[in-house]
Order: C-alpha cells, then sequence, then structure tokens
C-alpha cells in the first residue's frame, strides 16, 4: 500500500478538534487506511462512497478520506487479492460497486490489527515515559 498521510485541517484554534483529511501526498502511518478499510469490509460489504462516509461518521469527522484517496488504496487491496468488488444494480439503471473482504483479506486484518496493537502499546510507553534523575533506561547498553 502506497504511503498516505495527514493534513491537520484545524486553523489556529487549538480548542477545537482537529481534523485529519487523508490523501495521497501526505505521509499517514502505512497501513491505517488499509487496516481501516479492511476492517468496516469484515463487518459488511461496502462501496467507496459508504466506506469513506462510516470513516467520517464513527470518528466523529476527526479522520476524513477523500474519495479520491480511497479509490486508489481499495485498487490496491483488489490487486493483493484481499477484497474484490461486484457491481450491482440500485434502482432501475444505477449500479453501484461493492467492496467484498476475501479471506486473504481477513488474514491481512488480523495482521494489522496485532501490527497496531503492538504499535499502541510501544507509543504509549513511550509516551508515559517520565525520566527521573540519574535513573537509567531499561535496556541494557551492550
Amino acid at each position: 500500500m502506497e504511503n498516505l498521510a495527514i493534513e491537520n485541517t484545524d486553523n489556529n484554534n487549538s480548542d477545537k478538534k482537529s481534523n485529519i483529511v487523508v490523501n495521497q501526498k501526505s505521509n499517514f502511518r502505512r497501513g491505517s487506511v488499509e487496516l481501516m478499510v479492511l476492517y468496516l469490509l469484515s463487518q459488511k460489504d461496502c462501496y467507496g462512497y459508504q466506506l469513506t462516509q462510516l470513516i467520517e461518521e464513527l470518528t466523529d469527522g476527526v479522520i476524513c478520506i477523500p474519495i479520491g484517496s480511497l479509490y486508489p488504496a481499495l485498487y490496491k487491496l483488489i490487486d493483493a487479492g484481499y477484497i474484490s468488488d461486484d457491481k450491482r444494480l440500485v434502482g432501475k439503471r444505477m449500479e453501484r460497486v461493492y467492496y467484498h473482504i476475501e479471506d486473504t483479506g481477513r488474514e491481512r486484518l488480523k495482521i494489522l490489527l496485532e501490527d497496531y496493537s503492538a504499535t499502541t502499546i510501544a507509543i504509549q510507553t513511550v509516551l508515559a515515559y517520565h525520566p527521573t534523575k540519574g535513573k537509567e533506561s531499561k535496556r541494557k547498553k551492550d
């Protein structure tokens, strides 16, 4: 998956919640969009716009993925065999492309969830670090 990025859209107001707009030109942690998409598809089949809306809704507007940034990620997941797509008739004439997670996608999701958990714990450990005078790091020096 290509790196995606965070763009803080909060202009000078530290009291307001920041919005994160994910686009292809920023440095969002690799795998975050992949993780969210695979997780949502593990719950139910969705179409592209529905995925962007769910992510925005579930994060209370904190994470916004423009549809133009989501589709390249979806195509890469299809190419990797993690998801498939199928066209479904909506109404009398309109077709909508729905995405479905495959067994390989469920396996990939499990790996991403384990990585996410380990990374989150590691970051929390770093953020909890408060050195005291004279104390050394827990790691042994070589």
